[in-house]
């Protein structure tokens, strides 16, 4: 399965957006800091002129189809701002999920 990298950027923005929004009436809330990623991403160019390279994630652990294809690991940092905030870091919290890492 292959997602595009600015789709997966922009469901962990709404799932933070989403956190921010339910926590904002808690007593408890937690600073977001530095959101790191790992992705293993394949990178495609087409052969036409014009053609923008595009970056896809890939999901670890697929088929050995997958795996025959040049993949490459790249690390993103990410410093979540608030737009109406810029200079603090925002404020989630939240239920906890079946599975959920800590």
């Amino acid at each position: 399965m292959k997602v595009d990298l600015a789709e997966m950027i922009g469901q962990l923005r709404t799932e933070l957006t989403e956190a921010m929004r339910a926590g904002a009436d808690s007593e408890l809330r937690f600073e977001i800091g530095t959101v790191e990623l790992e992705l293993a991403v394949q990178v495609q160019k087409e052969a036409r002129p014009g053609a923008k390279v595009r970056f896809w994630v890939v999901e670890a652990g697929v088929d050995t189809a997958v795996s025959s294809l040049s993949t490459h690991t790249i690390k993103l940092s990410l410093d979540p701002r608030h737009v109406s905030a810029p200079d603090r870091s925002p404020l989630i919290s939240g239920a906890e999920v079946d599975g959920e890492r800590r």
